[in-house]
């Protein structure tokens, strides 16, 4: 396990601590039950809205665009080579996401690749 930085012993109290670190893996208490669970196993034929950060309503439309399943947005994060700026920018713009429910997406994609890829 990584040290506690300097910046969040000294009682600053934050949701989340955000540094790089290939040691360093997402907590528990900064990740949702619907990442949990998606990252958990294999992706299979999930439908796009099982993604973390995809509700109903961005769900269906990405669905209107032909990414039903989750395994499609997969291919597209691929083809984006797994970089966070061009995935997150291409969410928002195929669907509408916001910055939160963008990166939320990414995250979940980028550790299931980590675990089954």
């Amino acid at each position: 396990m990584l040290p506690m930085p300097a910046a969040l012993r000294v009682g600053k109290r934050t949701k989340r601590a955000e540094w790089k670190s290939d040691a360093y893996h997402t907590d528990m208490s900064t990740t949702s039950q619907k990442h949990r669970d998606f990252v958990a196993e294999p992706m299979g034929e999930k439908p796009v809205s099982a993604l973390s950060g995809i509700g109903e309503v961005l769900g269906r439309k990405l669905e209107e665009q032909g990414f039903d399943k989750a395994s499609v947005v997969l291919g597209q994060f691929l083809v984006l080579k797994q970089d966070d700026e061009l995935f997150t920018e291409w969410l928002k713009d195929a669907c509408g996401a916001n910055t939160r429910q963008a990166s939320s997406c990414y995250q979940c994609l980028k550790e299931w690749c980590d675990t089954f890829l």
